[in-house]
Formats: C-alpha cells, sequence, structure tokens
C-alpha cells in the first residue's frame, strides 16, 4: 500500500506550479474549489506524479479565520525544528534517473547537496514553500540484523551511532 496524496499549504501557487511541473515533472491534473468549514475558501492542486493513484497537492487558502497571511510553509520551522528533519523524499528507478534529476535541478537554478547513505543514495534542494525535497533511490538490501537493531531502537536509547555517510557533495547551480 502506498499513500494517495500528501496536501500542503502554499503562499505562492505560481511558484509552487512552476517547481512541480516544471522542475520536477509532475503535472497538474485536477483543482478542487470549496469553501471552508471555519470560514473562508481554498484551491486544492494535485500534481500527479506517477500514474492516477500517487499525487502532491496543495492547498492555495483564501480568507480562513485566525490564519496569519504570513503563515509558515516550511514543516520544519513551523515545528520549531532543523531543515532536514520534516523534508519530502520521493523515489527514483535508478541512478541514471537520478543523475537526471540532479542535472534538471542545477539546470533550474538550484543549489543540489548530494548524499551518499550506505543504503541509499540522495540529493537535495529546496521548494518555494522552503521545504527540503529529495529524490532518494535504495540502493541496499534490508537484512533481518537491520530489521531487529531497529526494533530495539524503539525501547533503547544506548545505541551505537550509525555509521557516517559514505559521502556529501554540495553542488551549486547551474549559470548560464
Amino acid at each position: 500500500m502506498g499513500y494517495h496524496h500528501l496536501a500542503l499549504a502554499a503562499k505562492d501557487m505560481p511558484a509552487i506550479h512552476h517547481f512541480y511541473e516544471e522542475v520536477m515533472g509532475f503535472e497538474l491534473v485536477k483543482t478542487e474549489v470549496a469553501p471552508s468549514p471555519q470560514g473562508g475558501w481554498a484551491k486544492h492542486f494535485f500534481y500527479r506524479m506517477e500514474n492516477d493513484s500517487t499525487f502532491i497537492a496543495f492547498w492555495e487558502i483564501h480568507d480562513f479565520p485566525g490564519v496569519a497571511e504570513n503563515f509558515e510553509t516550511n514543516l520544519s520551522k513551523a515545528a520549531g525544528l532543523p531543515d532536514h528533519i520534516n523534508h519530502i523524499a520521493f523515489d527514483v528507478a535508478d541512478q541514471a534517473d537520478l543523475d537526471r534529476r540532479k542535472k534538471q535541478w542545477m539546470d533550474a537554478g538550484l543549489d543540489v547537496m548530494e548524499i551518499d547513505h550506505n543504503w541509499c543514495y540522495s540529493i537535495y534542494t529546496k521548494d518555494p514553500n522552503d521545504n527540503l525535497v529529495e529524490f532518494c533511490l535504495t540502493t541496499g538490501a534490508f537484512t533481518s540484523e537491520d530489521r531487529e537493531y531497529a526494533l530495539g531502537a524503539l525501547t533503547n536509547d544506548d545505541l551505537e551511532t550509525s555509521k557516517p555517510p559514505a559521502s556529501m557533495q554540495h553542488h551549486p547551480a547551474t549559470t548560464d
């Protein structure tokens, strides 16, 4: 079972649209417009990621009582946490797809952080909501020992730290 959609608030829908359709390659396929039960109204934009079962969606809210015009869209900042804690990670098919995505982001004027986590390989940038966005390729297999360790970590804080990333690289945006 996968998830159907992730829904987030947005302040700048034209910037969100440019990023998620033009840069990420997702397609805007549906918008719902409706009043909010608490007052005000909203537009709910759905971007198809791979098929008609997986979307990322954004709320453009209007006249919501008690909601400040300058509300925080960065999930981590809103929770008082460092940027890397709450983030959005999308999968890729293979290394070629990950490389294509990295080039796509850099060509769009975005800085990219690349990290080999030893069991997955990731690239990161920021979206117009200031959220950290990731493309991730699983490169390792999960063992019964991994599961045993994970289950133990639920109730034990006396653990060895994980192996540091095999590599970390910062790639500045491509300039023309």
